[in-house]
């Protein structure tokens, strides 16, 4: 019977917050096939640790996630082939183009960020996290989750600023 309850609490626990570890694991590693991955293992895990003594799932998960899909990065990496996704053709192609291109830049701002402000600020733009949430995961303090956030936009306004300024 105990392994009954179990598979029906990691079943609860798959069910309540698959999309949110998949985000977190995205997030870090801006490839779906690699946080798929991520996600399965977080998951063994939880099978494996049990959720007994767990104050905050939501933290734990993002810690637990966070940290396999920082060592995923740290791997070396196969060649990664871009996703493809098809336009849509009609009168809104283009502006669809260009929302993509403009998400596509300031993801690649985000990733010229360092580590220690651009891990804050993934974790706390899906609005899934708050400072408290952030801090468990990365082992700092709130303020300091705060401070980086605060740096991280900072330095992002001035990228994106710098970029605009050079298009003119």
């Amino acid at each position: 019977m105990a392994e009954a309850d179990e598979w029906a609490t990691l079943e609860t626990v798959v069910r309540e917050h698959a999309r949110f570890v998949f985000k977190v694991a995205y997030g870090v590693l801006r490839n779906s096939h690699d946080a798929e991955d991520v996600v399965q293992e977080v998951y063994l895990r939880v099978h494996r640790a049990g959720t007994k003594g767990v104050e905050d799932m939501r933290a734990w998960l993002a810690r637990v996630t966070f940290r396999l899909a920082v060592d995923r990065l740290r791997k070396p990496q196969a060649i990664d082939l871009p996703e493809a996704e098809p336009l849509s053709q009609g009168p809104d192609a283009e502006h669809v183009a260009m929302h993509r291109q403009r998400v596509s830049q300031v993801q690649k701002l985000i990733a010229t960020l360092p580590e220690e402000l651009r891990y804050p600020l993934l974790l706390s733009a899906m609005e899934e996290l708050n400072s408290r949430q952030i801090s468990g995961v990365l082992g700092i303090t709130e303020s300091s989750v705060r401070g980086r956030i605060f740096r991280a936009r900072q330095m992002l306004k001035e990228k994106l600023a710098a970029l605009s300024e050079a298009r003119r």
